[in-house]
């Protein structure tokens, strides 16, 4: 993979339609700060270190079936954090957790 003892520096890329339209979403979903955009990438960073850059990629090809990889955002407050997504845009979508799964997925704009 690399040299050993060297840290390799990690963005999480999520392929979508409309960067810039995405952008505002995952900033305030993240507590991210949006950067700016330089086709086809909208970068944005952390606000604390640990964390990695993430990077919205335009991509011609529509979305299709379930994503192989997803954020868990933990919280207190279940109920509450899925209001404030909700109002950023995000909707609730089935992955056949059924009704007890003590979690709620959900789907940015574009899907």
């Amino acid at each position: 993979m690399g040299d050993e003892g060297v840290e390799p520096n990690i963005d999480i890329v999520i392929d979508c339609a409309d960067p810039p339209a995405l952008a505002g979403f995952w900033a305030a979903a993240l507590g991210y700060r949006a950067v700016g955009f330089r086709e086809p990438y909208f970068l944005l960073l952390p606000t604390r270190r640990a964390f990695p850059p993430l990077v919205l990629q335009r991509v011609p090809e529509p979305k299709q079936g379930k994503a192989r990889i997803h954020f868990d955002v933990r919280v207190a407050d279940v109920d509450a954090e899925v209001r404030r997504l909700e109002a950023l845009g995000a909707r609730r979508i089935d992955v056949g957790q059924g009704d007890e799964a003590g979690f709620v997925p959900m789907a940015d704009l574009d899907g």
